[in-house]
């Protein structure tokens, strides 16, 4: 059984001012098929736009509220809301709100740094 705990997930900072925490995923274990991650993205901060040629992924926002864009379409999110982003498809999220968002980030296979393509253009 593997369990492991987010108060002992290293806190990855990103050059957007947000803070990530893998909660599961191949750095805990011998995990290939899903991830499991939280994210903090501060009022006013975007996750710059980017894309996955393998994973495809869900955000979860437990709590905030923001902009989701993925390829030419954005719309309104918030606490409740569970996003599908298909793999190849460019994606942002922007923080429109006065709170910390929180977001789970579920990923399929499980995430690795080199799928995670910064570029708008493929």
């Amino acid at each position: 059984m593997l369990i492991h705990n987010r108060k002992d997930a290293k806190i990855l900072n990103t050059a957007q001012g947000s803070e990530i925490r893998p909660l599961m995923d191949r750095t805990v274990g011998a995990i290939t098929q899903c991830s499991l991650a939280e994210e903090t993205l501060p009022p006013g901060k975007t996750v710059p736009p980017h894309y996955h040629e393998v994973l495809e992924e869900i955000y979860y926002i437990l709590s905030g509220s923001g902009v989701m864009t993925i390829g030419e379409e954005s719309q309104a999110v918030g606490s409740g809301d569970a996003i599908f982003i298909p793999k190849k498809n460019i994606h942002t999220l922007t923080n429109t709100g006065a709170e910390d968002m929180k977001i789970l980030l579920v990923c399929g296979p499980a995430f690795y740094f080199e799928d995670h393509i910064f570029s708008v253009t493929k």
